[in-house]
């Protein structure tokens, strides 16, 4: 069974949903690939004592806190790649930005390949479940393009400002997957 709650985030309302253990999913409403890994499964409403964990934690950070994303117990559900993509941008620290393509290079070495395309690193990031949390706003392409943020790059411009990223060395492509 999964539950579903919803958090008023200052970047607007995203819900929060759990299998009572574990967090599995965080999106902002009308996000791309909303609730992707939850879909045809019923959510109800409740409010498992992760979801507690979840508020306090998202309130800290948006107090400009930097608070530890191991403190969550959280359980994105998707491939073994996805996985360890995401596991990946949970490296990144606050305030700092990575590409897609340094992101292929690391998942190269891991799997002990000559390389990696960063499309699939991209692709892996973009249906990140678990948004704000597991920070896929903080990878950007390698020409400085802010590029692939499924929830919108207002929302992904406003999550790296708040995190103190100089965002005035990134621009938006004029035509793109994140638009």
């Amino acid at each position: 069974m999964l539950y579903a709650t919803e958090y008023e985030s200052p970047l607007g309302t995203v819900t929060l949903v759990s299998d009572g253990d574990s967090l599995v999913g965080v999106w902002f409403h009308g996000q791309k690939f909303f609730a992707a890994t939850v879909q045809n499964k019923v959510l109800t409403p409740s409010d498992p004592p992760v979801f507690t964990l979840v508020k306090q934690w998202l309130d800290r950070y948006f107090a400009g806190e930097k608070p530890a994303i191991p403190e969550l117990p959280l359980s994105p559900g998707g491939s073994a790649f996805r996985t360890a993509v995401w596991d990946m941008l949970c490296e990144i620290p606050y305030g700092e930005v990575t590409t897609y393509g340094a992101i292929a290079r690391k998942m190269a070495a891991k799997l002990n390949r000559e390389k990696m395309s960063a499309q699939a690193v991209g692709g892996a990031v973009g249906h990140n479940p678990i948004s704000i949390i597991i920070p896929c706003h903080r990878v950007v392409g390698s020409d400085g393009s802010l590029t692939g943020y499924a929830s919108g790059l207002s929302n992904k411009i406003q999550l790296l400002n708040h995190e103190g990223v100089d965002t005035s060395r990134f621009f938006i492509p004029k035509k793109g997957t994140a638009l």
